[in-house]
């Protein structure tokens, strides 16, 4: 049985969650968590926060065992960009992009 949750419009662009994500694929849930609990980078606390969401629905709602969980697949996604702009000299301006990102984690129980 799978297990989902979601983040949506996380102020973190994608690639930088991405190479986070990458780390924690297919591995079993707890390791997931202890390792996003070391990693110092922004993307690993909403990663973090994110998976444990994802665990506790699937403990109370699914009725299915913690210790058995994996994550079967991260998926982050380009999210809506504020356009802004920075003056520069000559009444010129140089625009820039402030990107976010949507992040969802499923989860499923293992098969012994």
């Amino acid at each position: 049985m799978e297990v989902k949750a979601a983040t949506k419009t996380e102020r973190i662009t994608p690639r930088k969650v991405g190479l986070i994500a990458q780390i924690i694929r297919k591995k079993n849930v707890e390791d997931a968590l202890g390792l996003l609990m070391l990693i110092r980078k922004r993307p690993a606390k909403s990663l973090y926060k994110l998976l444990k969401s994802a665990v506790s629905n699937a403990v109370n709602n699914a009725k299915l065992n913690k210790d058995l969980l994996v994550i079967k697949r991260i998926e982050v996604t380009p999210g809506p960009m504020l356009k802004r702009f920075r003056a520069s000299t000559k009444g010129r301006v140089h625009p820039y992009k402030k990107r976010s990102s949507h992040i969802k984690v499923i989860l499923e129980e293992r098969r012994n």
